[in-house]
């Protein structure tokens, strides 16, 4: 439950809470209480009674990840859904991506053309890097500002692109034939106009395995 507004504007008082709420706020995945120390240069032990205040007065939320390590989860937080924007953040974004889902699907909108669109728009994407930047490098760079929280493996002749993380996880389970085939088309169009290799397997929820992309052919 949602404390009354004066509780979160009092959460919000205190200059470092401040400064950790806009780093959620900005953050396109969840973010651990060592992420957000090493970035405001803080210890975590700082910033973790931090954390748990705007948590308890219903302005975050926290998740627990494992990743398969041995040891303690990993606490992480980003802002509760129904925390308020504090002209922080978009909210009509989300909003709008919905509606616009919805229309999709009730345009009988195929997956071809969600790739056609994303291949459209990473093309542009690909036109912001110099040259001189490795393709695989670029590309993380793109996947980790869409908030994908991309890890890349090189081996033979192929790099593997995973994707820990989808920001889109929701509508794409919703309609994974547009969401993931727009995600699909970005990445090929980028892969595409770098002319440096060329997209040999694409994995998304509709295969139902781990969400990755495999590129042959990139120059070493």
């Amino acid at each position: 439950m949602v404390a009354p507004r004066l509780e979160l504007l009092k959460a919000l008082g205190d200059n470092t809470r401040y400064a950790i709420y806009l780093e959620l706020a900005r953050s396109p995945v969840p973010l651990a209480t060592a992420e957000v120390a090493e970035t405001l240069a803080l210890h975590p032990n700082t910033v973790r009674p931090h954390l748990e205040r705007m948590r308890e007065v219903g302005l975050l939320q926290v998740t627990v990840d494992a990743q398969g390590l041995v040891g303690r989860p990993q606490h992480r937080y980003s802002l509760a859904p129904d925390a308020p924007a504090l002209g922080l953040e978009p909210p009509a974004f989300p909003v709008l991506a919905k509606m616009l889902l919805r229309l999709a699907s009730a345009a009988g909108l195929a997956r071809d053309d969600a790739v056609e669109a994303g291949r459209d728009h990473g093309t542009t994407l690909a036109t912001r890097h110099d040259e001189a930047t490795p393709c695989a490098v670029a590309l993380t760079a793109e996947l980790t500002a869409l908030g994908f929280d991309p890890e890349s493996v090189e081996e033979g002749d192929r790099t593997t692109v995973a994707f820990a993380r989808c920001p889109f996880r929701e509508l794409a389970e919703q309609n994974p034939e547009v969401v993931c085939g727009l995600h699909r088309g970005l990445v090929e169009g980028f892969v595409a106009a770098r002319q440096e290799g060329a997209v040999a397997d694409f994995h998304d929820l509709v295969h139902r395995q781990p969400c990755q992309v495999e590129i042959a052919g990139l120059a070493r």
